[in-house]
């Protein structure tokens, strides 16, 4: 399978807002929290395109993923356990939505792993959020991240840099 990733511009909001809500309804339905606006609308208030890359296969959209540095407040550890200096910069990894007739083949592998990549050339520590139940978590798991906190509904997730 041939991908890529582009930048995302403003022209593909619309049909983010729509993968969006595609992916998010059978989690969002599960736990008794899924609004067929205000899915749309949270994508729309928080959409930044300096931030998300589109991932296409033969140029056709077939995902998202966001990366944005984290603000100055999240805490950053000083040291790591063995004494060295901590990664001075975080990110927050958000929208990342696959189409589903491009999950369970490995994209989702490919792409984490090429962003994680960019994030440990950077000494970045990685920070997520996942709905509870959600499969995506197994695979935030399998690439080294770990639960920071939870509550009913989101999973806060977190790979530091070491």
């Amino acid at each position: 399978m041939n991908w890529t990733l582009r930048p995302a511009t403003i022209t593909d909001l619309e049909e983010l807002v729509e993968l969006r809500a595609v992916v998010m309804r059978p989690d969002l339905e599960r736990l008794g929290r899924y609004d067929e606006h205000r899915v749309r609308q949270r994508f729309r208030d928080s959409f930044a395109s300096e931030h998300t890359q589109i991932i296409q296969i033969d140029d056709e959209l077939a995902g998202s993923i966001t990366v944005r540095p984290a603000p100055p407040s999240d805490p950053a550890p000083s040291a790591t356990p063995d004494g060295r200096p901590a990664a001075a910069r975080a990110w927050w990894l958000e929208h990342f939505y696959l189409d589903p007739r491009h999950q369970g083949r490995g994209l989702g592998t490919a792409v984490l792993r090429t962003v994680l990549a960019t994030a440990d050339a950077d000494q970045a520590t990685v920070r997520l959020n996942v709905l509870q139940g959600s499969p995506a978590r197994k695979l935030y798991e399998r690439h080294g991240f770990v639960t920071e906190s939870e509550d009913s509904v989101d999973v806060f997730m977190v790979r530091k840099f070491l």
